[in-house]
């Protein structure tokens, strides 16, 4: 089994080192690429002001923020969720760098960037000269858009988890399904080679007739020519 979460921050502004702070964190555990249902969603408490600008962007104010909790309160979850696995992110050090300031700020070990997997660079490598925002990837392979009218730290983890799936070779989420009802019914094997039960199809004496006169009225039918076996 092969665990990793997929994460997305928004924020007050675009730098940590001059004050800017985590106002939302939100992550979705996949497994074998595939969303397992399991998420966490938290809003924070900047404990300073929201620009006009990133609010345009989040749509977030501090009023709206004023009563949540403060960074270093949801840390302790953030963690447990994150666990030791991979930390999938698009433009993945951009949030890193706000964690890490974060961490710091509450005394607390960074995550180690060892764990860190970057889907704009995978997008690059697989798209080189072309958009690679998350908005043009779900674009590119067909997910739908409608509901991201502005960022939202939740709805992007989904959207991103869809890419990462298309990025890492696009298995389809129907498969595993299909093989496991199949298996139940016995036509596939759960380990080894697949096996499928025969079915042939036996024409009825009336199927035989029908087609014995319809065979009759052409001319030098091919099928005259060939002998039974």
């Amino acid at each position: 089994m092969t665990r990793a979460l997929i994460l997305d921050t928004e924020t007050t502004g675009l730098d940590p080192a001059t004050g800017d702070r985590v106002l939302e964190v939100a992550a979705i555990e996949v497994v074998n690429l595939m969303p397992t249902g399991r998420s966490f969603h938290r809003l924070i408490n900047p404990e300073r002001d929201v620009p006009p600008e990133a609010t345009k962007v989040h749509s977030f104010t501090a009023a709206m923020l004023a009563d949540k909790p403060l960074f270093a309160e949801i840390l302790p979850e953030l963690l447990d969720f994150l666990g030791d696995d991979p930390v999938i992110a698009h433009n993945a050090p951009f949030d890193f760098n706000f964690l890490d300031h974060e961490f710091d700020r509450c005394g607390t070990p960074r995550i180690d960037r060892s764990r860190m997997v970057d889907t704009l660079v995978m997008a690059k490598k697989r798209f080189p000269g072309l958009p690679n925002s998350l908005d043009a990837l779900c674009r590119r392979f067909g997910i739908d858009l409608s509901a991201r009218t502005t960022h939202n730290a939740l709805l992007d983890v989904q959207l991103l988890g869809q890419v990462y799936l298309e990025l890492m070779g696009g298995k389809q989420p129907g498969l595993e399904l299909a093989t496991s009802i199949g298996a139940r019914s016995g036509l596939i094997a759960t380990s080894g080679p697949t096996i499928r039960t025969p079915r042939p199809i036996v024409p009825s004496a009336e199927d035989l007739e029908r087609h014995a006169a319809f065979v009759a009225k052409l001319k030098e039918p091919v099928w005259a020519t060939i002998e039974e076996g």
